[in-house]
């Protein structure tokens, strides 16, 4: 057991009371009115017209595409520093993930690679605002009108992050979140379509669930997908998104004090840049080499400090490695970054103490 974990949830609103009432009135499945309530109170939230749950994110990601369309002979591109999953959704639709590298300071995925990677064949471009930085959204969409492209939001790990004064996910077609346990808001695990096109959000409804037919039971339309949320799983989302102002402060107020107490040391800090606001989903670093994120990883290990690396670069993984070349700013970050401790329940003084590790260890390499 660490006496720091990288992440848990913070369960201190309603969610008891709101699951309690699941059970004592046996609505347990999709067909609560928690699902209904989480959704408009998602929707309301961002500020986008239409909200659709789901059982996971990677379900979300791949019914979004699968709405618009995406299928065998098109390619999305996607950036190669993200999380497997928004390739692997890409693969189930039979289309082919198109690889492209990152941008040095926000680590997000770098618009003029997408330029030099459309095809005849592209059908959408997938931005993965990835550990709470938003992507360069006004670039992007211009690139998509120009290309008559779709373009899609993996906002899993940018609930509350915000583009020139707009939350991510409201950008895009479509655009999906997540609530896996260790994000900011949480169902345990689930996840969430969203649009403000009324088609594509019927085309969501239609294939989450089994493409049952509106005004006909037990007819089925396409084929179709169990890809709901439960009751349940909402209620506890419902209580979460309660809490979004106050968890969403709490994340930047932990970045702050680690950014203050690691400032002269020699690692770089995932600051925001430009006009956004960074939700840092996972607090993060880079050390000065590969080497070194071993050395400083295994000794806060030795003290009590769990972390995790960076992503992987995805276009290195076996399955994703056939045609490899190599994108050197998203392999850089990949092999240098930690994620540091980043849960609401941490106080000023947990992190002084998880600082004061990382500086024994640069003091004990002088």
């Amino acid at each position: 057991m660490y006496k720091f974990p990288v992440y848990q949830p913070s369960l201190k609103g309603n969610e008891r009371k709101y699951v309690n009432d699941c059970i004592d009135t046996n609505w347990l499945s999709w067909q609560g009115r928690y699902v209904k309530e989480f959704e408009q109170g998602f929707a309301s939230y961002i500020n986008v017209g239409y909200a659709s749950a789901t059982c996971n994110a990677t379900v979300a990601l791949h019914l979004a595409l699968v709405a618009l369309g995406v299928g065998p002979d098109d390619e999305v591109i996607v950036p190669t520093l993200t999380y497997v999953a928004s390739a692997n959704a890409i693969v189930y639709c039979g289309a082919k993930p198109v690889f492209v590298d990152s941008l040095p300071d926000t680590w997000q995925i770098d618009p003029a690679d997408v330029r030099r990677k459309i095809t005849p064949k592209t059908k959408a471009i997938m931005a993965v605002h990835i550990y709470g930085h938003p992507c360069e959204m006004d670039e992007l969409k211009t690139i998509a009108k120009e290309n008559n492209l779709f373009l899609v939001e993996d906002a899993a790990e940018g609930f509350g992050s915000k583009y020139k004064g707009k939350y991510t996910g409201t950008f895009g077609d479509v655009s999906i979140f997540s609530f896996f346990g260790n994000k900011t808001i949480t169902t345990g695990e689930g996840g969430m379509v969203v649009t403000n096109n009324k088609t594509i959000y019927d085309r969501v409804q239609l294939y989450k669930g089994q493409g049952l037919a509106r005004y006909r039971e037990y007819w089925h339309e396409v084929v179709g997908f169990n890809y709901r949320m439960t009751n349940v799983a909402a209620a506890i989302g419902l209580a979460q998104l309660e809490r979004a102002d106050e968890l969403i402060s709490k994340k930047i107020e932990l970045a702050r004090w680690y950014d203050e107490l690691l400032a002269d040391l020699p690692i770089t800090l995932h600051s925001p840049v430009g006009d956004v606001v960074h939700t840092y989903w996972m607090y993060s670093i880079l050390t000065r080499n590969a080497d070194e994120r071993v050395l400083l990883r295994n000794y806060l290990k030795e003290h009590g400090v769990e972390t995790r690396p960076v992503f992987h670069p995805v276009h290195t993984m076996p399955m994703y490695s056939g045609n490899y070349h190599p994108f050197t700013v998203a392999e850089d970050l990949g092999w240098r970054g930690i994620n540091l401790p980043s849960y609401p329940d941490l106080s000023r003084a947990d992190v002084e103490e998880i600082c004061g590790v990382i500086r024994q260890y640069y003091a004990s390499r002088v």
